[in-house]
């Protein structure tokens, strides 16, 4: 282990401390009515799927990382060969935690999965890294699913498999972190075909702290404690972060520090962006690059999981053009693009109904718009470093989206525009990247060692 697993616990930081928070959360979730009841899963139900632990060799995993850092480096950002200063240093073990949640929105108790990954041979105190993935356009390309790698034949493959979750796992658990990973609800192998609750705040906070809490105390059975809590997430993960480093700034419990890369703050103002790019992006950017094709089925997974979980039970006739209706309740059901589907993608900017964003159109949209805005993370004090990545030639998310999120947040937070990089490339050099192309700033992981 490094130096940083043998110093001195942070004691507001330990699993007590998490579970004393919940208690005095508890104490006070009566008075709240009407409120998202957060509490942190109760004590004792974290379990360990059994078959125990998968062990990956550093070696294997610094080759699956060099050969999905080539497909992550688009624009080629990055120097093209994976340096050796990026190795990981330990080998890893994987485990699959499930615990229970309660899903706020609807008072759903169900069952979540997650990953916890420990550097082999911990002893002690580790710092602790909780990573919340983006956008998966399937229901199983989630981080447990990462011990199929158990099979040593088995081949990761980009869109299938949790790549960016591997990249988290080499970067930070083979180099001595724990990190525990979240497949959200609706995801995974006890989905039990359950919709997603994508984008829904309650509903993925109440995941997170979840599966954070089982982790935390699988370490424990383990005979490892945590030094520091770091949090780190990507796209819809980087969205996903800021509410959960939000409520546990709320209920006192210490993050050392936080990192988000391409983070969605303002909903509505990055699903508008999503519908009319054209209306965010002065002429002087008019090369600045288009959202792709998968911002649809983004959109349609948005509005799917506002109508299953806010209970806005007629949003796809209310805010989806007639002639697309058919195909966002195909997409919903089952999110297959194969075949000739593929090519019937509608097109983002008239995807909603005429007017939807410059007027009244329907009850149940103005409903939409509200939980959108309700549901932002752009104005918060944060009372811990945290820093946005952001990509200045991101397809899914301009700069000047993620800026007002910088300027409100204290003196803790700080923008890191990364050069050239497109959404993938943001992410991939928030953990391999250059001062260079970071502006100067560190990557996440060496950010975080200066502080662990």
């Amino acid at each position: 282990m490094t130096a940083r697993a043998t110093k001195p616990e942070h004691p507001e930081t330990g699993l007590d401390s998490l579970a004393a928070s919940r208690r005095d959360f508890l104490k006070s979730a009566s008075a709240a009515a009407g409120s998202l009841a957060l509490s942190i899963t109760a004590p004792g139900i974290a379990l360990a799927v059994p078959g125990g632990s998968v062990r990956i060799s550093k070696e294997r995993l610094n080759t699956l990382a060099a050969k999905f850092y080539a497909v992550f480096n688009e624009g080629n950002i990055l120097p093209a060969s994976f340096a050796d200063k990026y190795a990981a240093r330990h080998d890893v073990e994987l485990r699959r935690i499930v615990t229970f949640t309660r899903i706020p929105e609807t008072g759903e108790r169900i069952k979540v999965s997650g990953l916890l990954a420990v550097p082999a041979g911990a002893r002690g105190a580790v710092p602790v890294l909780s990573w919340q993935h983006g956008t998966i356009l399937s229901f199983d390309q989630v981080p447990s699913n990462l011990l199929r790698l158990a099979d040593e034949t088995y081949e990761l493959r980009d869109n299938v498999d949790s790549i960016e979750t591997l990249f988290n796992i080499q970067r930070f658990a083979g180099n001595g972190y724990a990190v525990v990973a979240a497949d959200y609800v609706g995801k995974g192998p006890y989905r039990n075909g359950r919709s997603e609750a994508y984008a829904v705040k309650g509903a993925t906070v109440q995941c997170c702290l979840g599966i954070l809490k089982a982790g935390l105390l699988e370490l424990r059975k383990l005979g490892l404690r945590q030094s520091s809590l770091f949090l780190n997430g990507w796209s819809q993960g980087a969205l996903n972060t800021q509410w959960l480093k939000q409520e546990l700034q709320r209920r006192g419990i210490k993050v050392r520090a936080a990192a988000t890369e391409s983070p969605f703050n303002n909903l509505a103002e990055s699903f508008h962006y999503w519908a009319n790019p054209r209306a965010y992006l002065p002429a002087s950017e008019s090369s600045y690059p288009m959202p792709p094709a998968w911002i649809t089925p983004c959109m349609i997974v948005l509005l799917g999981s506002y109508r299953r979980y806010y209970g806005l039970n007629d949003l796809f006739k209310t805010a989806i053009k007639p002639q697309y209706q058919a195909f966002a309740e195909k997409y919903w059901s089952d999110y297959s693009l194969e075949g000739e589907i593929a090519k019937s993608i509608p097109p983002a900017g008239d995807f909603l109904s005429d007017g939807f964003f410059e007027r009244f159109t329907n009850d149940t949209n103005s409903k939409l718009m509200r939980r959108l805005g309700d549901n932002g993370t752009t104005f918060w004090d944060y009372d811990s470093p945290i820093k946005f990545y952001y990509g200045l030639a991101d397809e899914a998310l301009p700069p000047r989206l993620v800026q007002p999120a910088v300027a409100a947040g204290g003196h803790f937070a700080g923008g890191v525009p990364v050069k050239g990089a497109s959404h993938r490339g943001t992410f991939l050099a928030s953990l391999y990247g250059e001062s260079t192309v970071l502006n100067g700033s560190p990557t996440a992981f060496d950010w975080f060692n200066t502080l662990a």
